[in-house]
């Protein structure tokens, strides 16, 4: 079963609306969401989904009753950590931040953050796996990223979104 897992949308719709083409296509079972939407912009277009979307606050999420009220017709938002289990047994431990979790890895398979807007995928010295899907804004790197998680092969890898346009610089 594959599940995606995605962060630091930084309301790009346009790199969002990408991401939910690519997950559908994919045919994931679940979207998890660490964090930083920014504002309720981003939600109306989560509701292509073709799964249940799961997700937590980031450190960047200013209007929450707004992007909380848009939520509950896509899926279930909360604060950090999260946990949430896939129908066949894995278990997620999703936050924004990696230190929001530092103390409470308890049994958790997966460890899902984000915040540093760097794709990353390292298994610790127990076997756990954490995930960092990278930012789908795009606004830091450029580079806008997701992840997707198998949970046969309990595996992850990083997925590429469409190449942004180089940035705006200004050459002093």
């Amino acid at each position: 079963m594959k599940i995606a897992i995605m962060a630091d949308i930084h309301d790009n719709v346009d790199n969002l609306r990408h991401s939910i083409r690519l997950i559908n296509a994919l045919q994931c079972k679940a979207v998890l969401i660490a964090g930083d939407f920014v504002s309720p912009l981003v939600v109306p277009s989560m509701r292509k989904f073709h799964c249940p979307v799961v997700a937590c606050f980031g450190d960047n999420d200013g209007n929450q009753i707004g992007i909380a009220g848009g939520m509950k017709i896509v899926g279930t938002l909360g604060y950090p950590p999260m946990c949430w289990k896939s129908p066949d047994g894995v278990r997620f431990l999703m936050c924004h931040q990696l230190n929001d979790v530092r103390d409470v890895l308890g049994e958790s398979d997966v460890v899902i953050f984000a915040h540093t807007h760097r794709p990353s995928v390292v298994t610790d010295k127990s076997g756990r796996l954490f995930v960092n899907p990278g930012e789908v804004g795009g606004w830091m790197f450029r580079k806008p990223t997701i992840a997707v998680y198998d949970t046969e092969t309990r595996t992850a890898e990083i997925l590429d979104l469409p190449a942004m346009t180089p940035g705006v610089y200004i050459e002093e």
